[in-house]
């Protein structure tokens, strides 16, 4: 189920694979450049978001979560997890700065952990958890 409100998007997710479905579709919205924040709780779904993106720009590798790497690459996106991230300097020292001008897709994990060093032009795609399978996604 789908619909909007003032220009987002709401989608009502009844499994991962719905959910990955649903970003797909999204990802045919980016565009090389476009830093995208994935907000929700541990288990919410934003890897499993990430891995639907991945599939609707065409990567045919495994995405998986980045959060002992920080950040993977993958043609044409990168995908951060910044959960372990302590503070703005050490992202600045893993030089996240060079990802976002890079001119790829930037989707990012955990992103309040780096909020100081994120361009002002950000999308969010916000994921609840509903219950055990459903997901609230609001883009």
């Amino acid at each position: 189920m789908r619909y909007n409100i003032r220009d987002m998007a709401i989608f009502l997710s009844h499994s991962p694979e719905e959910t990955k479905s649903f970003a797909a579709q999204y990802a045919k919205t980016l565009r090389p450049g476009d830093v995208v924040l994935l907000e929700g709780e541990m288990g919410a779904g934003k890897t499993a978001f990430a891995q639907g993106v991945a599939r609707g720009l065409g990567v045919t590798e495994d995405v998986l979560s980045p959060t002992y790497a920080y950040v993977n690459s993958y043609e044409p996106m990168f995908h951060f997890d910044c959960y372990r991230i302590e503070s703005e300097r050490q992202a600045e020292e893993l030089g996240f700065f060079d990802y976002f001008d890079a001119g790829k897709i930037c989707l990012i994990e955990w992103s309040e952990n780096i909020a100081g060093l994120l361009p002002a032009d950000c999308k969010k795609v916000v994921i609840r958890k509903v219950n055990e399978e459903e997901r609230e996604i609001v883009t």
